[in-house]
């Protein structure tokens, strides 16, 4: 770790920085993890190409095409797993009796970040994973199904819980990866939770950490160059 010096930040729009504006209620870029501290502080190169609505299969296919035109980099950071999770609402508010899949199904999940670890170890570069932040339940009902059949969303899900339960299975999936394929991993999710109120670190949408939420990710890259990296004066 101590030879990594330029870093490729691969994922979708929590490590983009995308925020709900509180007056518009749209979406828009509002990046407080300070990577250009870390930067400074441990002597780094960080790209940051992490793209909104990215899943693993998006992340890879980006991926391999930075490869095959000479991608330099070290490490590459990655942050998958919330996009993959979701479920397409829309489609079962009008048939809440269907039968209806993740945008990424979890066993799609694994062997898609498998293949992409091992892609990155063949080629000399270390992948570093990250676990997902957590998500606020009713917060994320409210936001994502503000506008369709709720009553027919909720005979589908069963209880709010289920959004949070499930999005922490792909989480704790990463962990399992990580462990697998013995490379590094940032535990976000483990600070957010030790904060004690979730509600206070996340949008209106109850996905996308607000200021408060991408500081503590801040600190969680920091700590984590900490303990990885020789850190340099600033």
């Amino acid at each position: 770790m101590k030879n990594i010096k330029n870093i490729e930040v691969l994922g979708d729009s929590i490590l983009k920085g995308i925020q709900v504006n509180p007056v518009s209620k749209k979406y828009q870029t509002i990046n407080d993890i300070d990577f250009d501290m870390l930067s400074r502080r441990y002597a780094l190169s960080i790209k940051n190409d992490s793209r909104f609505g990215c899943t693993v299969t998006k992340g890879a296919s980006i991926l391999l095409k930075k490869l095959d035109t000479g991608l330099d980099c070290d490490a590459v950071v990655m942050d998958f797993g919330g996009n993959d999770c979701d479920y397409k609402w829309a489609e079962i508010a009008e048939n809440p009796e269907g039968v209806f899949l993740p945008n990424t199904p979890l066993e799609q999940f694994v062997e898609e970040y498998t293949g992409l670890i091992k892609t990155l170890k063949a080629r000399g570069i270390l992948p570093i994973l990250t676990t997902l932040p957590p998500l606020e339940p009713q917060r994320f009902f409210n936001w994502w199904c503000r506008s369709l059949n709720k009553e027919n969303v909720m005979k589908w899900l069963g209880s709010i819980s289920h959004i949070s339960d499930h999005q922490a299975s792909y989480s704790a999936t990463v962990e399992e990866l990580a462990a697998r394929e013995q490379v590094p991993l940032i535990d976000i999710r483990s600070a957010f939770l030790e904060h004690g109120s979730i509600s206070d670190l996340i949008c209106e949408d109850g996905t996308h950490p607000n200021s408060k939420g991408q500081q503590i990710i801040t600190e969680v890259f920091q700590m984590f160059a900490a303990g990885r990296l020789l850190s340099t004066n600033i």
